[in-house]
């Protein structure tokens, strides 16, 4: 058997890291809507809800929390907001609370939920 190449570890370790998030945002009362959520604009790791606000949640696995925060980096945000208005968009939603969340998945199994992490640029 071969060897997985460092993309395809680095890829199965962010799968492994978006299924524990949504586990624990089940947990935590989330009702997920969407995972994985591919547009021409960008993509959304995880889109849920809880009461009247749509989330979308971008999951980052990394060995401390401040590599997750740091990696999350302006023009990401960028691309996951127009990923959301392109969901909105295509799904008929307006006038529905937004926020925009990081999860941070450290091994070997440590969880840190950010809510609101960033604001969206006007």
């Amino acid at each position: 058997m071969k060897n997985k190449s460092h993309k395809q570890k680095t890829y199965d370790r962010g799968l492994w890291a978006e299924n524990i998030a949504k586990i624990y945002l089940i947990f935590k009362g989330y009702r997920i809507i969407q995972s994985r959520y591919k547009c021409p604009v960008g993509e959304i790791d995880i889109i849920a809800k809880k009461k009247n606000s749509l989330i979308f949640i971008e999951v980052k696995a990394r060995q401390t929390k401040t590599q997750a925060l740091e990696s999350v980096t302006y023009k990401m945000r960028e691309r996951i907001q127009r990923a959301a208005m392109h969901y909105c968009a295509r799904n008929n939603i307006s006038d529905t609370a937004m926020r925009f969340d990081l999860i941070s998945v450290i091994p070997p199994l440590k969880i840190h939920h950010l809510d609101n992490a960033w604001q969206p640029q006007a």
